[in-house]
């Protein structure tokens, strides 16, 4: 019954790890055949999103091709730390999310993260515990949907400049805001979403010297 359950859990988390190299994917065929893809995917359906972000076309295949590497390298690791540890990139800020049972596992993804070319700054969110399962990712799932759904509700914030991820009930931000009034619409939003136990933000301002 044990290895039943860790079978489910593995595929769950393996449907989440691997739907962002996809759109990468996407992406850079974008830039390589332009109108061929516009015919296949739909016009825009790349394109419209890259225009309306706050990170340049070049930034965010940058931010692609780290996350491809950090996860490629997580396999090479260990599959469970694939699976276990999710992997998001803005301008060459890696956040990691997930849960594992070992100190040792979340320094090991922090030093994968960190030795990866382009990578600027690694926020280490893993969490050291032994609470997971899939009535945790459900309810994580739903949170996050549920935030994300609040923010392309309300025409005062810019949903697409913003990273969600949801572990233990626990909300992390990652992203570019366009004020600080933004950032707190978002972060009300998440507060106001029951079940959601803390809200920790890695968004910087638009106008963040640091982005230059």
């Amino acid at each position: 019954m044990s290895s039943m359950k860790s079978v489910a859990l593995s595929v769950f988390h393996l449907a989440a790890r691997v739907r962002v190299p996809l759109v990468a994917g996407v992406a850079l065929l974008s830039v390589n055949l332009g109108g061929c893809v516009a015919a296949l995917f739909g016009a825009g359906a790349t394109t419209g999103v890259t225009v309306v972000q706050e990170r340049s076309v070049g930034s965010a295949l940058d931010d692609s091709a780290i996350q491809i590497a950090v996860q490629g390298k997580m396999i090479d690791h260990s599959g469970k730390l694939f699976l276990n540890v999710a992997t998001e990139v803005d301008e060459g800020r890696v956040l990691l999310t997930g849960v594992v049972r070992k100190t040792e596992d979340r320094v090991a993804a922090a030093r994968i993260a960190w030795d990866t070319n382009g990578v600027a700054e690694v926020l280490n969110e893993i969490q050291v515990t032994d609470k997971s399962g899939i009535i945790n990712y459900t309810k994580d799932a739903w949170i996050t949907t549920k935030l994300r759904t609040k923010m392309l509700g309300d025409s005062k914030i810019a949903g697409i400049n913003y990273t969600i991820e949801t572990v233990n009930a626990v909300v992390y931000l990652l992203g570019v805001a366009q004020d600080a009034t933004e950032l707190k619409r978002v972060t009300e939003h998440a507060r106001n979403i029951g079940d959601v136990a803390e809200v920790v933000s890695h968004v910087r301002y638009k106008d963040d010297p640091r982005r230059h």
